[in-house]
């Protein structure tokens, strides 16, 4: 499978995210979930000219598999420099698959406040989902086969690479 070019995937997901963001009563603030999600975050804000700082989350902590996994080694805080309560929330991943990163990332985001509203962007949407959760703007939905996953390779520039994991 040919993997796409992020440009044009941000490209057009920019243009979605002005079309909702005219709808929103007051400017947005953005938020990228580490480290993928803060890439394309990154690209976003910028495109988008976005007055509030980016805020970052890093979900460690919040994961389900964390007392089976134990703390990530590059573990980063999160940075929220805006006011969570009452503002409306644009929340970045790169890839939306089962749901639960953003299942934590939203617990977390809660913790710092209760926002008017949440907007879920990811570069690519993998429907396998285990929780309720779907994105309200996609940049593209891939079926992947058993075994495969896609990583976003970056900062400079964002690339997207298939990782073929061999069965056991």
């Amino acid at each position: 499978m040919k993997m796409p070019e992020v440009e044009p995937l941000l490209a057009s997901m920019t243009r979605a995210l002005q079309e909702k963001i005219r709808t929103l009563p007051k400017a947005p603030a953005m938020v990228g979930i580490h480290t993928g999600g803060a890439w394309v975050a990154q690209a976003l804000h910028t495109a988008l000219g976005l007055s509030q700082p980016l805020g970052l989350l890093d979900i460690s902590f919040y994961r389900d598999d964390f007392e089976g996994k134990g703390l990530h080694p590059r573990a980063k805080p999160s940075s929220l420099p805006f006011a969570v309560d009452d503002q409306h929330i644009i929340l970045v991943d790169e890839v939306v698959m089962t749901g639960r990163t953003i299942r934590a990332a939203l617990n977390e985001l809660f913790d710092y406040g209760r926002p008017a509203s949440v907007l879920l962007v990811t570069l690519v949407d993998i429907p396998l989902r285990e929780l309720p959760i779907q994105p309200d703007v996609v940049g593209i939905r891939m079926d992947l086969q058993p075994g495969q996953r896609v990583k976003l390779a970056g900062p400079t520039p964002l690339t997207l690479k298939l990782i073929d994991r061999p069965s056991l």
